[in-house]
C-alpha cells in the first residue's frame, strides 16, 4: 500500500519551511488548500497520513470558512479510519481559548486567571472584576492578534462601547489577568510526535503580543535593516515543565505543538497558549540541535506504509 502524506491548511505562505524539509527527508508532501472546495462523503478518501495545520487566524486572510470546512473534512477522514494528526478535537483547541484553558487545568498546569465574556452586555461590568492594568484578548486568535492592555477600567468601558471595539470571530471576548515577567521574555516550547524538540526565548520587551515566528511574519526595522533576532534559542526549561507539557499533549492527542509560558515575577510558571499549528523562526533553526519541520517529516513520514517514503537525504 502507498500514500502521502497530505497537509490540510489554508496559509500557502508558512508552508515553504516544510516543504523543504520533507524533500529533504524524502517523505512525499500533498496539499490539501481548505480556502474552498467540497466533499464527496461516500467516497473514500485517499490512502496516506493526514497533518492538520489549520489556524485560528484563518479570517485574518479572509479565509473564516476554513475552520467550518476543517471541521467537515477533519470528521470524514477520520470516518474511514485515515491517521489523522491534530485531528478535529485538536482543531477545537486550536481555535479556543476556552478550550484550551479548561485542557490545561484539567493537566494540572498552571493558566492565567480568565473570564470569558459571550457578546458584549457584560463586558465592562466583568472587566471590574480584574485589577488593572489587565488584558483583553480574542477567544479565537492566533498571532497575539487581538490583545490588548488596558490601563484603566474607564478606558477599557469605552472601548467596548465605541466604533473601534473589535469582536473576536465567535464572538467571546477574555478577560484576563496581566502576567508579569521576571524578565523580558517569554518561552515557547516545541514538540513532535511525543517528543520535546527545542525551547524558544522570545524578547517582550518592546510590549508587543504579536509574537508569530515564522519567516513570512518578520517586519523590517524602520532604516529597513532587520533588527536583532526576538527569538533565540533557550537551553534551561526546567525538565520538570516538559514532561508536564508531555503529558498534556499525550492526554489530548496533540502530535504537533509550540507551547507558550511565562515565568512571572511573584515566582510562578504559568502557561496561556497551545499553537497546534507551529511555525519556526529561521534564527533560531539555524543554530538549533534539531529542525522542527525536520522532526516532523521523519515522524509522519514514519507512520506512512515503508514502500510510501522515498530515500532520504
Amino acid at each position: 500500500m502507498s500514500g502521502s502524506v497530505y497537509v490540510i491548511h489554508e496559509n500557502p505562505q508558512w508552508l515553504p519551511p516544510f516543504q523543504a524539509a520533507f524533500e529533504a527527508e524524502g517523505v512525499p508532501l500533498e496539499e490539501w488548500l481548505l480556502t474552498d472546495g467540497s466533499i464527496d462523503l461516500s467516497v473514500e478518501p485517499p490512502e496516506g497520513v493526514f497533518w492538520s495545520r489549520l489556524s485560528a487566524s484563518a479570517h485574518t486572510r479572509d479565509h473564516a470558512a476554513s475552520k467550518e470546512y476543517g471541521r467537515a473534512v477533519l470528521r470524514w477522514l477520520a470516518s474511514w479510519g485515515r491517521t489523522v494528526v491534530n485531528g478535529a478535537d485538536v482543531l477545537e483547541l486550536e481555535v479556543s481559548k476556552v478550550a484550551q484553558h479548561a485542557a490545561l487545568r484539567h493537566a494540572g498546569v498552571e493558566v492565567p486567571r480568565t473570564t470569558a465574556v459571550f457578546g458584549t452586555a457584560q463586558l465592562a461590568a466583568k472587566a471590574e472584576e480584574f485589577e488593572a492594568p489587565f488584558i483583553s484578548k480574542h477567544n479565537q486568535g492566533g498571532k497575539g492578534l487581538g490583545v490588548r492592555r488596558w490601563e484603566s477600567h474607564a478606558e477599557f468601558a469605552a472601548w467596548v462601547d465605541s466604533a473601534d471595539f473589535e469582536p473576536s470571530p465567535d464572538g467571546i471576548t477574555l478577560l484576563q489577568e496581566l502576567l508579569v515577567a521576571r524578565a523580558p521574555f517569554i518561552t515557547r516550547a516545541e514538540f513532535v510526535g511525543g517528543q520535546f524538540v527545542y525551547a524558544v526565548r522570545v524578547d517582550t520587551s518592546a510590549g508587543s503580543f504579536e509574537l508569530c515566528p515564522a519567516e513570512a511574519c518578520a517586519i523590517p526595522g524602520a532604516d529597513g535593516v532587520e533588527p536583532e533576532p526576538l527569538f533565540r534559542l533557550r537551553d534551561d526549561v526546567d525538565p520538570a515543565i516538559i514532561d508536564r507539557y508531555l503529558a498534556f499533549l499525550a492526554a489530548e492527542g496533540i502530535g504537533v505543538a509550540g507551547i507558550e509560558f511565562i515565568e512571572t515575577r511573584d515566582g510562578r510558571v504559568v502557561t496561556y497558549d497551545v499553537n497546534t499549528n507551529t511555525n519556526y523562526n529561521p534564527d533560531v533553526e539555524a543554530s538549533a540541535p534539531r529542525s522542527g519541520p525536520r522532526e516532523i517529516a521523519r515522524w509522519l513520514g514514519a507512520l506512512l506504509p515503508h514502500e510510501a517514503v522515498g530515500a532520504r537525504g
